[in-house]
């Protein structure tokens, strides 16, 4: 595990009108605070990042689809320099990931048909406040 990435099972509470899925609380212990929740859909095979947040922490949840996210350390303080930490989240491993500020992220759609990922954010979006970089910048095996 990455110093700053915490991965935390949610709770899915059988109904039998239709399942309930667990998000996030502010009582939780990764919580920091709520800025915006947003989605971002991922197609199939496609690879979104490399992107480092410099002041939002990151609550990652996929409800719909599958998807792999990859998580690299270039933080020169961290006791995880230069170290990457992969998961696959979705219904087979409903988890919430947060990122804390300055590590990169990227992630790619696993399932054919919809990849739904919601952040809840922990700050309002603001573009000045992260950094993308091509994937090939940093070297990582997708295969």
């Amino acid at each position: 595990m990455i110093e700053g990435v915490n991965v935390e099972p949610l709770r899915k509470i059988p109904n039998d009108k239709g399942d309930i899925y667990h998000g996030l609380k502010s009582t939780d212990e990764s919580y920091v605070s709520f800025g915006e929740a947003y989605f971002s859909n991922v197609n199939h095979g496609d690879i979104k990042g490399w992107k480092k947040h410099n002041e939002m922490v990151l609550s990652l949840i996929v409800p719909v689809g599958s998807i792999r996210f990859v998580i690299y350390d270039d933080r020169f303080h961290s006791s995880t320099f230069q170290q990457f930490f992969e998961i696959t989240l979705g219904i087979k491993n409903y988890s919430r990931l947060t990122i804390a500020p300055g590590l990169w992220v990227s992630f790619q759609g696993m399932q054919i048909g919809q990849n739904l990922l919601l952040n809840i954010a922990s700050i309002e979006h603001d573009p000045s406040e992260s950094v993308n970089c091509p994937l090939e910048q940093i070297n990582y095996n997708w295969n």
